[in-house]
């Protein structure tokens, strides 16, 4: 997930509640920045020839991503392998559709539970394998979103930690009002997820030079994730229950939040344009009640997949990112 899709793949430890338990599974599964300023002639002002080649919004457009990207069991069902769960309704497709894309002009190369190394190498899904999602690029391509991190966060470790530390919190055996932010606080008060989103924008910092290498002519969008949880946990108390503590639904807030600041970051390094899907979707989480959220929660409406966007969350990012094409012409 986004941020909730995480990588990892992880093993639960212990026997967990069935609430709990749909959480965990479904973490498995799993904005704008400046771009590339134009060149200048020796007077300060671009050359007519510059001018002429000027980015506007169009393709080819190849996107790139995990779960949050394919739009994971939302009908109808896209191309590619099974296993990648991508979806002709998720934000790639609403995005080509609004610049008129189609044919070879738009490939989405998404896939359910993909990290960084997925974008390099196949991805072995049920149907596949998917390819290097980084093939789907090449000199002639002229816009690629990307949205991808989630998934190398670890971030299902930290989830499976917090259900276990609130079910301990139950019992009186974890102290606290935030037992699992307390688990990762070190004795000397550092915060020990530090490390692992520093990894996770060394990665994606990686990625982004080699889609500049491979479609030097593209204008990159890298793309956040949206708001999970709201800024308020008490108002969560009725759908999760006391799973998670509500100090400890706040840190996994500001954990998705943290996440986001290294995307943010990593884009304006490489010079392409982050698109902020957090603040729009601010109100739509998971939390919100069926009627206004976009994030599905861990017992989903009929067919939809817990903890991801829902067909409106989709069209949500689809409006960000579109925004942020049309701003950066």
């Amino acid at each position: 997930m986004p941020w909730a899709p995480g990588v990892g793949r992880g093993v639960m430890r212990r026997p967990m509640g069935l609430g709990l338990v749909l959480v965990l599974l479904a973490l498995a599964g799993c904005t704008a920045g400046g771009g590339r300023p134009a060149p200048a002639g020796a007077s300060g002002s671009a050359p007519p020839s510059a001018k002429a080649r000027a980015w506007v919004p169009g393709g080819p457009y190849a996107a790139l991503g995990d779960s949050y990207t394919a739009g994971l069991q939302l009908q109808p069902a896209g191309g590619g392998p099974k296993g990648c769960g991508r979806s002709a309704a998720n934000y790639p497709s609403l995005v080509a559709q609004g610049l008129g894309l189609t044919g070879d002009q738009f490939t989405d190369a998404s896939c359910t539970s993909a990290t960084t190394a997925d974008l390099t190498g196949a991805q072995q899904v049920s149907g596949g394998p998917n390819p290097p999602q980084l093939d789907a690029l090449n000199a002639r391509t002229r816009l690629v979103t990307v949205g991808i991190g989630g998934n190398d966060a670890g971030f299902t470790n930290v989830f499976t930690e917090c259900a276990e530390q609130g079910l301990l919190h139950l019992v009186a055996v974890a102290k606290g009002q935030a037992p699992c932010k307390a688990h990762y606080t070190a004795a000397d008060g550092s915060d020990q997820l530090s490390g692992v989103l520093k990894t996770v924008g060394d990665r994606v910092s990686a990625v982004l030079r080699q889609v500049a290498q491979r479609s030097p002519q593209a204008k990159v969008f890298l793309v956040g994730y949206p708001a999970l949880l709201p800024s308020d946990p008490a108002s969560c108390g009725g759908l999760l229950g006391d799973t998670v503590s509500k100090g400890d639904l706040a840190f996994l807030a500001e954990q998705e939040q943290r996440l986001n600041t290294v995307l943010r970051d990593q884009a304006a390094a490489a010079g392409a344009v982050y698109v902020d899907t957090y603040a729009p979707t601010q109100g739509h989480d998971m939390c919100a009640g069926q009627s206004a959220r976009w994030v599905e929660p861990p017992l989903p409406a009929g067919g939809m997949a817990p903890l991801h966007p829902n067909l409106a969350g989709q069209q949500a990012m689809a409006a960000a990112v579109l925004g942020s094409i049309r701003a950066a012409r």
